[in-house]
């Protein structure tokens, strides 16, 4: 019997020295302690440039002016056309060149009387800045339907894709902006019926 007690008290003895041993070894003194430094490089993002349109207003009003007894004319100005690139050169395609163009819808009128074509309204394109380069041109003008041609074939009006401003080097200009307007005109039969007429003027930047 008692050597049966001597065993049980040998071992739970070397197991409380074991655990003992265990605790010596994890024990840190209070208050240490260690830094870790975190640094992180953030570049600036690249916006690219762009080549973008801007019109300075969104309506004109066209008043009579000149008229004859047998050609009725209304006058006017397109708002500032703008037109600007704020593109490096390595963001330009090789020999790319942009365009602003002019097309006008036909006017209707507000109490049902008939439509005036769009070939009756006529524009003279006029640079207004563009730039030291010289590369920025006008577009030619565009008679109307009842005119004789000033250029061969250009009594058309504004029916279809007219040229407004222009380069023929993108790459060249880029860097400015360059303002550009028109002369409008609106030429109608001495008969045209009275009242109100609405049309749109779509311009469109390509390249």
């Amino acid at each position: 019997m008692n050597a049966r007690v001597r065993i049980h008290l040998a071992t739970a003895a070397g197991v409380l020295a074991g655990i003992a041993a265990v605790h010596g070894v994890a024990a840190a003194d209070p208050g240490d302690s260690s830094d870790v430094q975190v640094t992180v490089d953030i570049p600036v993002i690249h916006q690219p440039g762009v080549l973008a349109l801007s019109v300075a207003a969104n309506a004109v009003n066209l008043a009579e002016n000149g008229s004859t007894a047998l050609v009725r004319q209304f006058t006017g100005t397109l708002p500032t056309v703008t037109v600007t690139d704020t593109r490096t050169t390595q963001e330009i395609p090789a020999g790319a060149s942009w365009a602003v163009l002019g097309t006008s819808s036909d006017f209707t009128g507000t109490a049902g009387q008939p439509a005036i074509t769009a070939g009756h309204l006529g524009w003279k394109p006029r640079l207004i800045d563009g730039g030291e380069t010289g590369q920025v041109t006008e577009g030619e003008e565009v008679v109307t339907v009842l005119d004789d041609p000033t250029q061969p074939g250009n009594n058309v009006g504004l029916k279809d894709q007219e040229l407004l401003v222009s380069t023929y080097d993108s790459a060249a200009v880029t860097g400015g902006s360059y303002d550009v307007n028109a002369d409008l005109y609106l030429r109608t039969p001495g008969d045209v019926a009275a009242g109100s007429y609405h049309a749109t003027i779509t311009l469109s930047l390509f390249e």
